[in-house]
C-alpha cells in the first residue's frame, strides 16, 4: 500500500489515503464526501517530496470534483450560454 497525501480543492482539505497504485493525472478516482456519500474526483496534479527521513520519495496529489454533466460553467468561456439553457 502506498499512502499517498490528497489535497481536496473542492472542500479545501487534507487526508492521507492508500492506494495500491498512485493514479495518474486526468484519472478520475471515487472519494468519500464529508456527507458519508462517494464522489467522483478528477486527480489534477501529482508530485513527489523528499521525506525528512532517509532516500524516500513521498506522493501528493490535487484533485477537484468531477463537474456534473450539466455543469456547463467548468467547460464553456465567461458569457457562453449553452442552446438548451439559454
Amino acid at each position: 500500500m502506498i499512502e499517498i497525501e490528497v489535497q481536496n480543492e473542492t472542500h479545501q482539505t487534507q487526508s492521507t489515503l492508500k492506494f495500491l497504485v498512485v493514479p495518474r493525472i486526468g484519472e478520475g478516482i471515487r472519494l468519500l464526501e464529508p456527507d458519508g456519500l462517494w464522489a467522483s474526483y478528477d486527480v489534477l496534479d501529482v508530485w513527489y517530496q523528499r521525506a525528512e527521513y532517509g532516500d524516500v520519495w513521498i506522493p501528493f496529489m490535487h484533485v477537484r470534483q468531477t463537474p456534473t454533466e450539466k455543469d456547463y460553467g467548468a467547460v464553456l468561456r465567461p458569457g457562453v450560454v449553452p442552446a438548451e439553457v439559454g
